[in-house]
């Protein structure tokens, strides 16, 4: 009897030793281009979060299951697999032909700074050349003792939100979530400028803005002067499918005599996603005051030919306005062809009534930007007002004498 009585107790307590929950806070790495980046996830019992900031990335289905975490971030179009052993979670996130091996373990409270800490609170300009035309990127860096928060910003958009601690002489930032891994390291030198190593590899130096002009060195590169049209006297055109193979066209009966957005896009790019939710609340606001937007989607070739990542991304953001495939990334530029420096994505034109590019904006400063990111929105929400405000506008020469004489 109590034999049976024992057994029956190691029967019903062997699952527990085994099924250990993965419900709560990780400390997680996926592996680069063999560079470990490190960053926070969490996971609950049907889902899980990558973090930005303060925002959240949520899985989209998937399950977790006796150790075994299966899930979909169908708006990525990548899906994380681990199973839990030894209380590690071990596996692999990403997609067909971009994975990435992860680990994680059940995250720990870091400890405590002793000693001098540098202060690098601020912004920052770090010299490139990069092979858009920049010479600068804005570092945005926020500190609080030893913890820093920040995001580099370049003209196709931010980083995400890059955190960490300072460590044996400097600064160690990273970001993932679920997309744009990166790694940085900051290193104060004596003369109050920065080291700047990204990705373990590219190296490069950060001066303060007034110390930048000091020196002569030219600034981060102004979004709303990298794109220009060959000929702003013409109307900006385009016709293309949506999803459903319906030609949608800007001489279409909706556009016409309407404040029309034009965002050059692709859901594989993290700043498109950062721009989506934006222009989806312009839409809203402002469609019936007389605003169209429309996204042209530049997809991986197997995305072209079935955009099941297009039409997550669609569904996750609840966009209402046309998306149309235009072709593959590569085919931005021959799909385009009266657009100048057409190399940032996003890309978002603003077209007056007359159907006329008023204004350009290269790439998208997300919520990591802080400031940049609300000034930003400020500027862009005050154009379309404007655009707007200006009421239905002659199209010809001839229309506008027509008009002037009416008054």
């Amino acid at each position: 009897m109590n034999i049976r009585f024992f057994a029956a107790i190691a029967f019903a307590l062997a699952p527990v030793a085994v099924s250990q929950p993965v419900s709560g806070l990780w400390d997680a790495t996926v592996v680069v281009n063999g560079l470990e980046i490190p960053f926070r996830m969490e996971f609950s019992r049907d889902r899980g979060w990558f973090f930005n900031g303060d925002e959240k990335v949520t899985s989209t289905s998937g399950h977790i299951d006796n150790g075994s975490v299966d899930l979909n971030f169908e708006h990525y179009g990548t899906k994380l697999t681990a199973t839990l052993k030894d209380g590690a979670l071990e596996g692999i996130y990403g997609r067909k032909g971009r994975e990435y091996p992860f680990h994680a373990k059940p995250a720990v409270k870091s400890s405590a700074i002793k000693g001098d800490i540098p202060n690098i609170d601020g912004h920052w300009e770090i010299q490139v050349k990069s092979p858009k035309g920049e010479s600068a990127w804005k570092l945005i860096v926020r500190q609080t003792g030893s913890g820093v928060s920040g995001a580099i910003l370049r003209i196709d958009g931010d980083t995400g939100t890059l955190a960490g601690r300072y460590k044996e002489g400097r600064f160690v930032l990273s970001h993932f979530s679920g997309a744009r891994p990166s790694l940085l390291e900051l290193t104060p030198q004596q003369d109050g400028s920065l080291e700047v190593v990204q990705n373990g590899k590219n190296k490069y130096v950060a001066y303060r803005p007034e110390v930048a002009r000091a020196k002569g060195l030219t600034p981060p590169t102004d979004p709303s002067q990298h794109t220009r049209m060959v000929n702003p006297e013409e109307p900006f055109r385009f016709s293309f499918a949506d999803l459903n193979s319906k030609i949608v066209s800007n001489t279409d009966a909706r556009f016409q005599g309407k404040v029309v957005i034009v965002s050059i896009m692709g859901s594989w790019c993290p700043n498109c996603h950062d721009e989506a939710p934006f222009l989806v609340d312009l839409y809203r606001k402002y469609h019936a005051k007389g605003l169209e937007i429309v996204g042209l989607s530049f997809e991986d070739g197997d995305q072209v030919s079935d955009p099941k990542r297009l039409r997550a991304f669609i569904k996750h953001y609840a966009i209402e306005y046309p998306v149309l495939l235009p072709g593959e990334q590569n085919q931005l530029n021959e799909k385009l062809p009266g657009v100048v420096n057409l190399n940032s994505w996003p890309t978002t034109f603003f077209l007056g009534r007359d159907g006329r590019v008023r204004k350009t904006h290269a790439g998208f400063a997300g919520k990591a930007s802080g400031a940049e990111h609300e000034q930003s929105i400020e500027e862009m929400t005050s154009l379309v007002e404007e655009l707007l405000a200006e009421g239905s506008l002659p199209t010809t020469a001839e229309s506008a004498v027509q008009l002037h004489k009416r008054l």
